[in-house]
């Protein structure tokens, strides 16, 4: 691929397609976390289809994915239920754990402050 080519794929407006290396985080992150469960989330004007990958506790990871078929494919790959995050929206404990890691951030950032 030459530089130009490069360019032209960073152009702004470019959606990024899924790729070899978002399947594989999904499934190495799949397996090292317990009660995964993955939700679609629609192509946007700057994204296309993603899998939003949670896990029992809350932790999360997102990425692109070619289409809905192709994520529910690869769910079912992994053997972890798949819904679709239009119709059930995000699961509590994501934001629970968002919350938290906000928290710790904080409490972090005014630890290193004080020093």
């Amino acid at each position: 691929m030459g530089l130009l080519d490069k360019l032209r794929r960073r152009r702004p407006g470019t959606v990024r397609d899924a790729d070899g290396e978002d399947e594989k985080h999904l499934r190495t992150w799949a397996g090292a976390h317990r009660g995964v469960e993955a939700f679609v989330e629609p192509r946007t004007t700057v994204t296309g289809t993603t899998m939003l990958l949670v896990a029992a506790d809350g932790e999360w990871t997102r990425r692109r994915v070619p289409g809905p078929d192709g994520a529910r494919k690869l769910a079912r790959s992994l053997k972890i239920p798949v819904y679709d995050v239009q119709l059930v929206g995000y699961p509590q404990r994501m934001r629970d754990h968002d919350a938290r890691q906000k928290i710790l951030r904080e409490r972090d950032r005014r630890r290193d402050l004080d020093r």
